[in-house]
């Protein structure tokens, strides 16, 4: 690896002989651009050894030239993993554009940098255009009410009870919080009672209008324009398949693709790596199984789990990462677990018999 980068990118022991800061900020620029270009066609391996150039490089150089490495890789569906999370983590000028934009960060990244570091970073955060309950969770209890109010605002944005219920609290003694939670189309209607309880005269008729046939109406609209905003289509541009699959080729090699390997890429967030393993476990192609499991409907992932002998507490956790903790709710789980826990394996198998040669996307 030290050969490959002193051949293909960089010499650090000229480098560091030459101890010429103008230099280090020039091959800082110039790694940073040549990877942007050339990312998606870079193999794992080699997204490795920019990773760790560019990690290097990013320690050597000043803030103008860490912003300009930000900026080139925030937008990167595939990038350098622990060159992003120093980025991240580095002064606001620099982490805001990987904070706010890139996909390459998993909620156990955004909830450390959202608990330790201070409410700049947690508005870069909050400004995703998708927020996990766990990630909303951690803004809300830390943020100050200006990071509160963005949370509230994003439509992307997921909230547990908790989280929903202090963000109400502080609508008590805030109007833009009342305005804002007012014109979000995700409250249950116990939240929307106890909005209207602390709510000012303005936003309490607003709310009140929610049961008529026209507002009805006017929320369909607005629901079936933010589905389409998360679609399936949507969903699978936002992860890198092809290194996660060669990532598990390299394990399965080794006898080290499992139901226990799957639970532990759930727990650490890698949903692409979830995806590879699981169609390596049910001998099903990459293409079909990735559609399976971002599409609101899980009957034919829940199928092929069954079949293939996965227990129920691993489909519970899978059901609970990637697009389908955005795109289902709470309840609709619970029955995809209840649908699973009934389906016996025979009838899973031949289900699947009846499917072979039919495309179930």
């Amino acid at each position: 690896m030290t050969e490959a980068m002193k051949t293909e990118l960089v010499n650090f022991k000229a480098l560091d002989a030459e101890k010429n800061a103008s230099r280090s900020s020039e091959l800082a620029r110039q790694v940073a651009t040549l990877f942007s270009y050339t990312s998606d066609r870079c193999s794992a391996e080699q997204v490795d050894t920019y990773d760790k150039v560019l990690y290097r490089l990013v320690g050597m150089v000043e803030v103008e030239v860490r912003q300009f490495v930000a900026e080139k890789m925030s937008q990167l569906r595939r990038g350098p993993e622990e060159t992003l999370r120093l980025l991240a983590g580095d002064q606001i000028e620099v982490a805001a554009p990987i904070l706010r934009d890139s996909p390459m960060l998993r909620d156990l990244d955004l909830v450390s940098i959202a608990d330790r570091q201070g409410d700049r970073h947690r508005m870069a955060i909050a400004q995703r255009e998708v927020l996990s309950e766990k990630v909303t969770d951690v803004l809300v209890r830390r943020g100050d009410i200006l990071v509160r109010r963005t949370v509230a605002k994003n439509a992307g944005a997921l909230f547990n009870d908790g989280t929903l219920c202090a963000l109400i609290h502080d609508a008590a003694s805030d109007a833009s919080m009342q305005e804002i939670l007012s014109d979000r189309l995700d409250l249950a209607d116990g939240h929307i009672h106890q909005l209207i309880s602390v709510a000012g005269d303005k936003v309490r008729c607003k709310l009140l209008q929610r049961g008529r046939p026209e507002e009805a109406s006017r929320l369909s609209e607005a629901v079936d324009t933010l589905a389409l905003n998360m679609s399936n289509e949507y969903w699978l541009g936002r992860y890198d398949f092809e290194t996660a699959q060669n990532r598990v080729l390299v394990l399965a090699k080794r006898g080290m693709i499992n139901e226990s390997a799957l639970r532990r890429f759930a727990n650490e967030d890698r949903f692409a790596e979830v995806v590879a393993a699981f169609a390596w476990i049910s001998h099903c192609g990459l293409e079909e199984v990735r559609h399976w499991m971002v599409r609101p409907d899980p009957e034919p992932f829940l199928v092929v789990a069954r079949a293939n002998g996965l227990t129920s507490i691993t489909v519970n956790q899978l059901l609970n990462i990637g697009p389908w903790r955005h795109r289902l709710s709470p309840a609709e789980r619970r029955n995809a677990v209840a649908a699973f826990d009934r389906m016996s394996i025979s009838d899973a198998r031949q289900k699947l018999a009846l499917w072979n040669g039919i495309s179930i996307n």
